[in-house]
């Protein structure tokens, strides 16, 4: 039945885009303060007050206000749907908002992997049943993010998991609608709509751009959340495809994924697995990007 024949390809897409959204906080550009300790972390006060900027520029100092945290936990939610059938990957850990460094761990169905993210380097432990197809001794997968998109010429489905929490900066006024305030697990803050525009993604990539608006066309959706300290809570990034049907079918595959961030200044220290236990895929992958375009 389709339902059987699609449902693991629509995980691995489920799974790629959370590894290309997941971890969106490691642009850096956080304060000098002292503490990542938040004692101004007040999750009932009003979206209102706490003289967090409103409107556009609120939404554009979201950034910086979120990585001055220094740390946070974080949970998401990936879904990919085709046709009538869904797929998706629930994620849970801890993020180090100023440098990019993340420890997850992914739920899909039944299965369980481990994420990490580590000086641009992406580490995956795949669920048991799966480290079987590993070569022998190794328990984790090492993804080099920066030589990936250098040797796929732009193109790959592990983008830089550091870009999505960079895209409001260069919006407009005009890019930004004000939804209105919202309750988000316990928070109150205001929710914004924000339509990027997808050839500022690929910025100096003139390939890249090319392709991302065949795929994506010219605006990308993106609804936010912010606290009364103008601080991200909620992120929710929606990708229909313009073109590049999949599978059988010719179903096109959309992804949505949801991120959320509480508990800023929470203890955090990631480090990369033993490289005695990792294989390295980035040629791979860089390979599998070159074939799809």
């Amino acid at each position: 039945m389709s339902t059987v024949s699609k449902r693991p390809r629509l995980l691995a897409v489920a799974a790629a885009g959370t590894m290309s959204l997941a971890f969106v906080t490691g642009c850096g550009g956080g304060s000098d303060k002292a503490s990542g300790k938040d004692p101004g972390d007040r999750s009932g006060a009003s979206a209102s007050r706490g003289g967090a900027a409103d409107g556009p520029q609120a939404v554009r100092a979201a950034h910086q206000k979120t990585t001055a945290a220094k740390t946070a936990k974080m949970t998401l939610l990936t879904r990919a749907r085709s046709g009538g059938d869904t797929a998706e990957v629930r994620g849970s850990g801890v993020v180090d908002l100023a440098n990019g460094s993340s420890d997850m761990v992914l739920q899909t169905g039944n299965q369980q992997m481990h994420q990490r993210m580590v000086d641009g380097i992406l580490y995956q432990q795949p669920p048991a049943a799966q480290r079987q197809q590993l070569p022998q001794g190794k328990t984790w997968l090492k993804v080099d993010l920066k030589k990936l998109v250098q040797q796929s010429g732009g193109s790959s489905q592990y983008e830089d998991p550091t870009a999505s929490f960079a895209y409001t900066k260069g919006i407009s006024d005009k890019d930004v609608t004000k939804v209105g305030t919202e309750t988000v697990d316990g928070t109150a803050t205001t929710h914004y709509k924000v339509s990027v525009d997808v050839a500022e993604l690929a910025k100096g990539n003139a390939q890249r751009a090319k392709q991302l608006r065949a795929q994506l066309g010219d605006r990308l959706p993106l609804d936010i959340w912010l606290d009364a300290q103008g601080r991200v809570r909620q992120e929710k990034v929606e990708v229909e495809p313009q073109s590049g049907k999949q599978g059988g079918s010719g179903a096109r595959t959309s992804v949505s994924t949801t991120l959320k961030f509480g508990d800023f200044g929470t203890d955090v220290n990631v480090t990369a697995p033993p490289a005695k236990d990792t294989v390295d895929i980035t040629d791979k992958a860089a390979k599998q990007g070159r074939q799809r375009t």
